[in-house]
């Protein structure tokens, strides 16, 4: 009988599901972040019991099913925290993300409903040798990156910040401008910029794309890896980039780190912010004065006011169409070519 796999998100770089390999069991020892492994489905219940495939359809799941992930690390504030460096020897894992960041579940949200259990299986192989994502990357030219940015930051996760780019991106989308959508930082999910994409983007791209499961590694290893992700923007020569950093810059996710490879470039910057007060936190320890603030903090008109009150910087709810207008009087000042009309 046919072996049946799911192929998961951090799986999308990668031929597996074309090509043909082999699963072996390796040792601990020979484990590390962003190796391809197998899990076997223990258990699945409840709204989560479901993988986001490597087209990013969601698909339900059951006991027995077969997964194909990668090892990673998820410091989620709001939901999960893991690492395959806590799987034990009855290698029991969480899918983390359910996008296929597979490792072992050491906190967990009160709100978050139960994630799916796997068991490893083995690393996947071919010729005798474990395969990565990193076999998977593109061997391109690094080019400085020139292109106008718009930063998109958050003081936490789920603040706005992909419901922030997906306004931009349609804004600026209407006045014929090329626009690239990316998330420089976060945990590999690919539903985040298929947004950009539904939204108008041109063309998408993530850290996945440079062979990490999720942003959370040493800086000195993030930084050649954003570098190259910025060179694959720079190749497709785009007017405008909407750059999301996942999460916030406080968290590990090296987001700082991206905003500093962004100084230059980074035209207009905007925080999505969960309350008033987390604006000020942020802008003062991060020595940065955003162009406009949005996100959960602006859903009503006391928030709008509250946040301008106490940084005199602009907020809009941007989840009103009635702020598109002011939106793009803002980009068109500070970040549009030319001031471009539609």
């Amino acid at each position: 009988m046919k072996t049946r796999y799911f192929f998961t998100t951090l799986a999308r770089i990668a031929d597996l599901e074309n090509h043909p390999f082999e699963v072996q069991p390796l040792p601990m020892a020979d484990w590390a972040t962003g190796d391809y492994v197998v899990g076997k489905v223990l258990e699945a219940k409840g709204s989560l019991a479901k993988v986001e495939l490597a087209n990013g359809r969601m698909a339900n799941q059951v006991e027995g099913d077969l997964v194909v992930g990668a090892f990673g690390v998820r410091k989620a504030t709001l939901e999960a925290v893991g690492d395959w460096q806590s799987i034990q020897p009855d290698l029991v894992m969480h899918n983390l993300t359910l996008a296929g960041l597979f490792g072992r579940l050491t906190s967990a949200s009160y709100l978050l409903p139960q994630l799916p259990t796997l068991t490893y299986m083995g690393h996947v192989i071919r010729q005798g040798q474990k395969v990565t994502m990193q076999d998977f990357v593109p061997d391109i030219p690094l080019l400085p990156y020139t292109r106008p940015t718009i930063l998109i930051i958050g003081t936490s996760m789920s603040a706005g910040k992909t419901t922030t780019a997906r306004v931009i991106i349609h804004l600026l989308t209407q006045l014929n401008l090329k626009v690239i959508g990316a998330k420089l930082t976060g945990a590999g999910r690919y539903r985040d910029i298929l947004a950009m994409l539904d939204a108008g983007a041109d063309r998408v791209f993530d850290f996945v794309d440079v062979g990490l499961p999720s942003s959370i590694c040493p800086p000195e290893a993030f930084r050649p890896a954003l570098q190259k992700l910025l060179s694959m923007i720079e190749r497709e020569a785009p007017d405008v980039v909407v750059a999301e950093a996942g999460a916030s810059p406080h968290e590990p996710y090296n987001g700082s780190v991206a905003m500093e490879a962004l100084t230059q470039q980074a035209k207009f910057t905007v925080l999505c912010a969960s309350d008033p007060y987390a604006v000020v936190g942020v802008s003062q320890s991060f020595g940065i004065t955003p162009d406009l603030v949005t996100g959960i903090a602006t859903s009503t008109t006391a928030g709008m006011e509250l946040v301008e009150r106490l940084t005199d910087i602009p907020a809009l709810n941007l989840a009103e169409s009635a702020c598109h207008g002011r939106l793009l009087s803002l980009l068109k000042t500070k970040v549009v070519p030319g001031g471009a009309t539609v």
